[in-house]
Order: C-alpha cells, then structure tokens, then sequence
C-alpha cells in the first residue's frame, strides 16, 4: 500500500511505554532531568506548563505516589526518585521509603506553578534550585522531547526544533479510517513484531 513505511513509523511513535498518563509521566520526567543536572535536592521548584498540561494533569492521580495528585506531585515524584534513563517509565521503581521521603519533600520544599503561553501545546519548564545552585530543563511538542537544558544560567544543551520539526515525528496527514484498515490487514507483522509484542506484554501484566 501506498505510505506502508511512514504507517509502520506512526504506530512505533505512538505505542511508547508510559507508567499512567503521559501528562504527568511527562513532568516526572522534566523534573527528574531537572533534578540530575543540579545534582542535588532542591529547596525551591519553578514549574511552568503550557495549558493543555495545566488542564490534563490538575485532578490525575500519579502512578507509585499513595494517591498523590497533580502537577506538584508528578513533580516532586521525579526529583525524589525518578531515574530519567528510563525515560516515560521514570517513576516505575519505587520503594515504600521512597514514598515516604516524597511526603517529606512536598511538605518541606517551596513550590510555584506557573501557566504559561506557547506555540506549543505541550510544553513544560522546570527549575530548580538549591542555595546558589540551579537547573531549567524543557521539554516540548512531545512528552520525551528534551529541548533545552540550563545549569546555573548557562544552556548545556538546545535541541535544534526547525531541523527536528521536519525530521523527528512521521507525517499524520496520511493517516484515514481507509487507509488504517487496510495497513492493518496488509502489514507484513514482521515489520512491527517488537512493538507489538510490547503491548501484549504490557497488557498481559496489568491484567
């Protein structure tokens, strides 16, 4: 079929592990870069979120918290024992004392939650800062997509959105109810084997 390559592309986009809805995985995330990079616990946490964020994650309970909700606590979730090389999986190992230390944090520490205005629909920005010491980390358009990473001022990283525009994400555009069903009925499961059996894996342990 027509497009057969950029449909396989899609659906490996799209079927990425997340623990929980993306929103709040994806401010784990954030903040859990954020919290590498100052390599330290901070007393002060900067939040800053485009408003579908804003929207989606006020009233979401996060995964591995006992019940937490919201933005501050997908947040502060991340700092205390998210490991960023997991990526959307970032608060998945977790132990009891962990939670408790993250009931500790969100009593102690100061935290701002800021709506901000973006080309963007999803972007998130979070600073943290310990004593002199602090660290920004951004991450826009997707919920893994790290654009920017700042320590004490300075950018240590900038990913470059013109080129990653037209580079990063395959062309939704060609996607119809149609054409959808006929990929599902021509696809060679070879070409998507690993994804799949992903899913299935994943399914197979939440049931």
């Amino acid at each position: 079929m027509e497009n057969y390559q950029t449909y396989v592309q899609i659906l490996k986009e799209e079927l990425v592990p997340a623990m929980g809805c993306t929103e709040p995985i994806a401010l784990a995330y954030c903040a859990a870069v954020a919290r590498k990079t100052l390599n330290q616990i901070p007393e002060k946490v900067i939040v800053e979120v485009s408003g579908n964020i804003l929207k989606n994650v006020k009233s979401v309970v996060v995964p591995n918290t006992n019940g937490h909700k919201g933005i501050q606590s997908a947040v502060a979730a991340g700092i205390v024992y998210g490991k960023p090389e997991l990526v959307l999986e970032v608060i998945s190992q977790v132990s009891e004392e962990e939670k408790r230390q993250l009931d500790a944090f969100l009593q102690h520490t100061v935290f701002e939650i800021h709506s901000i205005k973006s080309e963007e629909a999803l972007d998130i920005r979070i600073t943290v800062i310990a004593k002199e010491e602090s660290a920004k980390v951004r991450i826009a358009r997707s919920h893994s997509h790290i654009a920017s990473i700042e320590r004490n001022g300075e950018v240590i990283y900038q990913s470059d959105f013109q080129k990653e525009k037209k580079a990063e994400l395959a062309d939704r555009k060609a996607l119809s109810i149609e054409k959808i069903v006929q990929f599902a009925n021509e696809v060679d499961l070879k070409d998507v084997q690993e994804v799949l059996q992903r899913q299935v894996d994943y399914n197979y342990a939440i049931a």
